[in-house]
C-alpha cells in the first residue's frame, strides 16, 4: 500500500511517498523528476519500505522561498521525512540528483546510512561539473526569455546540436524543462542545483566503506559513464556495473537497472536487520 503525506518544511510543502514494508530504502528522483521516476527504476514488489520525498519544486512539492536551492537542502528535507516516519537507519539511493543527495546523506549521517545505490550519477567530487553546463544554459535562457522562445534558441544552439548527435535522450529531457508549467520559477532550481556539489570530497568517499552499487551507461552526456566509474573507484566497497544505454533502448535499460538493484539488495542485505525506534 502506498501512503502519501505532506510534510511542512519552512514554508515549503513536501510530498512524501511511503510504500512497502520492511527495511527502509530512501530513494530520490533526478532533477526535474518526481516519485513516478523512482517507481520506474525500482523493481515491482520490492521487499523493502521505499520512501521518496519529492524535492522542492518537484512533483507535488512547492518551491518555498528559501534560496539558494542546494543538494544539502534537499538532503535535509529527505532526512526530515525519515525522522517524521520514525526511520533510524536506511539505504540511501537515487537517480542523478537523487544519487548526489544519497551520497551527501552517507557522508553527513554515516551512523544512519547502511548502504548506497547510485544510478547514473552526474556529480563527482567537484561543484558545478562541466557535464551539467547545458542545464545552467537552460536556466539562463528561462530567466531572460519566455519558455517558448528559450526552447527555440536552445534547440538551435551548439549544445543542442552536440547532444542531438551524442545523447538524444538527454536532449529530449532538457527540452522538457522549457515545457514545465512553472518553467520560469523552476529556473532557480536548475541553476542552483546544477551549480552545486554533493559536499563530498574524494577523501570523504574513501571513508564510506558501506556496500554501494553504482550504475552507469553510455550515450549520456549529462551522466557520463566516467563519472559513475570514478565514483565507484573512490568508494572502498562499491560495485560498478554498466547497464544498457537508456538512449539506445529505454526498456532494456530500466529492466537491467531493476534486476541489478534487486540482486544487490538481496545479496548485500538479506541477512541484515535494521533496528527502528
Amino acid at each position: 500500500m502506498k501512503v502519501q503525506i505532506t510534510l511542512r518544511r519552512d514554508d515549503a510543502d513536501l510530498s512524501v511517498h511511503d510504500c512497502g514494508t520492511g527495511q527502509a530504502l530512501l530513494f530520490q528522483h533526478g532533477l526535474g523528476g518526481n516519485e513516478a521516476q523512482v517507481a520506474q527504476v525500482l523493481p515491482k514488489g520490492l521487499d523493502w519500505r521505499r520512501i521518496t520525498t519529492e524535492c522542492r519544486g518537484h512533483g507535488s512539492s512547492t518551491l518555498g522561498t528559501r534560496r539558494p536551492f542546494s543538494i544539502a537542502m534537499f538532503a535535509a528535507d529527505v532526512l526530515a521525512a525519515a525522522d517524521e516516519k520514525g526511520i533510524d537507519r536506511f539505504i540511501a539511493g537515487g537517480v542523478s540528483m537523487g544519487a548526489a543527495i544519497a551520497l551527501h546523506l552517507a557522508k553527513t549521517y554515516p551512523e544512519r546510512v547502511m548502504g548506497l545505490i547510485l544510478v547514473r550519477p552526474a556529480w563527482w567530487f567537484t561543484r558545478a561539473p562541466d557535464n551539467l553546463a547545458p542545464i545552467r544554459e537552460i536556466a539562463a535562457l528561462l530567466r531572460s526569455h519566455s519558455p517558448g522562445d528559450g526552447q527555440r534558441i536552445f534547440a538551435r544552439s551548439a549544445t543542442a546540436g552536440r547532444l542531438r548527435m551524442e545523447a538524444p535522450d538527454n536532449l529530449a529531457s532538457l527540452l522538457g524543462y522549457f515545457e514545465r508549467p512553472d518553467a520560469r520559477a523552476f529556473a532557480d532550481v536548475l541553476c542552483d542545483i546544477a551549480s552545486d556539489g554533493t559536499g563530498v570530497s574524494q577523501e570523504d568517499a574513501a571513508k564510506l566503506a558501506i556496500p554501494t552499487l553504482v550504475l552507469g551507461n553510455r550515450r549520456d552526456a549529462i551522466h557520463p559513464l566516467a563519472v559513475a566509474r570514478l565514483t565507484a573507484d573512490a568508494l572502498p566497497n562499491a560495485h560498478f556495473l554498466e547497464v544498457p544505454a537508456k538512449a539506445a533502448d529505454a526498456e532494456a535499460h530500466f529492466a537491467a537497472v531493476r534486476t541489478v538493484i534487486q540482486q544487490f539488495l538481496t545479496t548485500e542485505f538479506k541477512d541484515r536487520s535494521v533496528a527502528q525506534p
